[in-house]
């Protein structure tokens, strides 16, 4: 026991910190992560209450060696100007206690980190998006700027609630749009 405690209990450690801290400065290199990304959707018709929420708690990371792009949100995490339409959100529509995550999975089509520049380069995003437990295909162009150390990535498309089996009462139904329209920013830093 005292062997163990003594040799190989102090180098243990020390080799895993040593390994792990190469391997997070070869990967930090090319992984560029957010856990402030920002995401807004609204799904408003003229002449009713605005159904509109933001979500400022989005994590995202993109792999800049292959293009590889990946975003996560906490349903819980919109926000509402009015408490009631969250609360009917959460529980009436999207049910996050049963379905707590929205996810963005794909790969940004020919990205070469190289080519970025603090103007608007375009790649095309493919990939899955998954909202209350169901998952589609998602295609859409993304804009991305290098500031400095910062990759900034933004997006926009139009989802329906129907294909993700999200019920709107047919009380309401006239009140909400039949897609909703989201756009997501994200400020990556490496």
């Amino acid at each position: 026991m005292d062997y163990w405690k003594t040799n190989i209990g102090m180098k243990t450690p020390t080799l895993f910190i040593c390994l792990l801290l190469l391997s997070s400065l070869s990967m930090g290199q090319a992984k560029y992560g957010t856990k402030t990304g920002a995401i807004l959707f609204e799904a408003s018709v003229a002449s009713f209450e605005e159904v509109k929420a933001q979500n400022e708690n989005v994590s995202a990371v993109l792999n800049t060696s292959n293009g590889e792009f990946a975003a996560l949100a906490l349903v819980k995490g919109f926000r509402f100007k009015v408490a009631l339409m969250e609360e009917h959100f959460n529980e009436n529509y999207m049910e996050s206690s049963q379905f707590p995550k929205a996810v963005v999975k794909g790969s940004l089509k020919d990205f070469e980190m190289s080519k970025l520049t603090e103007g608007v380069s375009e790649f095309m995003l493919k990939g899955t998006i998954t909202i209350h437990g169901i998952t589609k295909p998602l295609e859409t162009l993304v804009q991305i700027k290098k500031i400095e150390n910062t990759l900034v990535l933004e997006t926009e498309f139009i989802l329906k609630p129907e294909y993700f089996e999200i019920e709107i009462p047919k009380i309401v139904s006239n009140k909400v749009a039949k897609e909703v329209f989201v756009t997501a920013t994200f400020s990556l830093s490496n």
